[in-house]
């Protein structure tokens, strides 16, 4: 909810009183108060923004900036040029705001006033007509081609930035962040490839468990304990040109014994 400024504030005068005793007795704890009188404007000045332009940050960095642009104009305030203390918190808070949008915000000034122009061409028609424009109405009413139309929608939704942890609401009414309705490009996440997957493992036990035994013993010693053709050799009690030999016809015989289920294999990989 947007915040109000406080209709029981101090008066202007106030304020000025307040601010010349701490300038002549340069009293922290006067500083402070007036600090504390001024922070409310902050607040609502920060989002005020956000209503009128696009959040490309988060309002607490702007309640950030526009703290440090008041606690500043305490400072450089001076009554003999005709403002008030709020008035001329209020431009230098305004003012450091804006900056502060147009620091986080990569698209130039220029589409943004695009993106202003459109929006309210947009409401205007659906106040007159009942409803939403098209493309070919917008864009008589902005006094451009459709084309072009197009092109500064492109523009403008290419340089939209949006938080993916965000919660939005769907057609049906749940809720979501919109990271969740994202397609992943990981096999790891994809249902289809993690069951073809599946039946891959199934089909290779399957094969490998069809091997002779010695062929199984061969293929457990090297490829998941590691070791050296001559160590396994010593475990089995052969010789190492034997192990050799029964290693060079492993893969042969798997693929053998797999050759039907070439496709599924190539899928999975």
């Amino acid at each position: 909810m947007t915040p109000q400024l406080d209709s029981g504030r101090i008066s202007p005068e106030a304020s000025l009183k307040l601010w010349q005793e701490y300038k002549r007795t340069g009293s922290r704890r006067l500083r402070d108060r007036l600090v504390l009188t001024l922070a409310p404007l902050v607040k609502f000045v920060a989002y005020r923004k956000l209503r009128e332009l696009p959040a490309h940050c988060e309002v607490e960095d702007l309640i950030s900036c526009g703290l440090e642009a008041m606690i500043r104009a305490v400072d450089r305030y001076d009554p003999a040029k005709g403002a008030t203390l709020e008035q001329f918190a209020w431009t230098r808070i305004n003012g450091a705001i804006l900056d502060e949008l147009r620091r986080s915000d990569w698209a130039p000034r220029s589409l943004r006033r695009w993106e202003r122009d459109i929006s309210g061409a947009r409401d205007h028609f659906a106040t007159l007509y009942g409803r939403r424009p098209s493309g070919a109405e917008l864009a008589d009413a902005l006094g451009i081609t459709a084309a072009e139309l197009d092109t500064h929608q492109q523009e403008i939704a290419v340089a939209e930035v949006g938080s993916l942890n965000a919660v939005i609401a769907s057609e049906d009414g749940t809720v979501a962040e919109r990271i969740s309705g994202i397609a992943s490009q990981d096999p790891e996440t994809d249902p289809e490839h993690c069951t073809l997957r599946s039946d891959a493992q199934f089909r290779m036990q399957q094969a490998f468990d069809r091997l002779p035994a010695r062929d199984r013993q061969v293929a457990v010693l090297y490829y998941l304990n590691d070791l050296t053709l001559p160590e396994i050799g010593e475990v089995l009690g052969v010789s190492a040109s034997r192990v050799c030999q029964i290693h060079g016809e492993l893969r042969p015989r798997l693929r053998k014994l797999l050759e039907g289920d070439r496709e599924l294999l190539a899928s999975a990989a």
